[in-house]
């Protein structure tokens, strides 16, 4: 199976166009090589894949006949992201809160709409 095929069948993308995008990217690597949406996969291949600033690593249990539902994923792919991963991410996270607190500095844009908001109501 093609590994675009492949990570819309597990769904770790919603489209298959998306997860083909990806992978021209170079946002997924099978075996420590960046490769083409036309690669085979086959079991018991490492897969990286990139996606929302973390990377999933994943090892091919066996290849699906088609997309199937969220429960039934574990039966073809073994997840193994190390938990340090997530943890990168919820201190960018926290580091992002603690940058601008809400109410102090220049406003944001969403912060002007929201006071011409206030200003257009309260002329009525």
């Amino acid at each position: 199976m093609r590994i675009d095929k492949y990570l819309w069948c597990i769904r770790y993308y919603k489209t298959r166009n998306v997860a083909t995008n990806a992978v021209k990217k170079g946002h997924v690597r099978i075996n420590d090589s960046v490769v083409k949406p036309s690669r085979e996969v086959y079991p018991m291949d490492k897969v990286v894949v990139r996606k929302n600033q973390i990377d999933y690593q994943l090892t091919v249990l066996d290849i699906p006949e088609s997309r199937m539902g969220a429960k039934l994923v574990d039966i073809y792919r073994k997840d193994t992201t190390p938990k340090e991963a997530f943890t990168h991410t919820e201190l960018l996270k926290s580091a992002k809160e603690h940058y601008r607190k809400k109410g102090l500095g220049r406003p944001t844009k969403k912060d002007r709409r929201d006071i011409d908001g206030y200003l257009d109501e309260s002329e009525e």
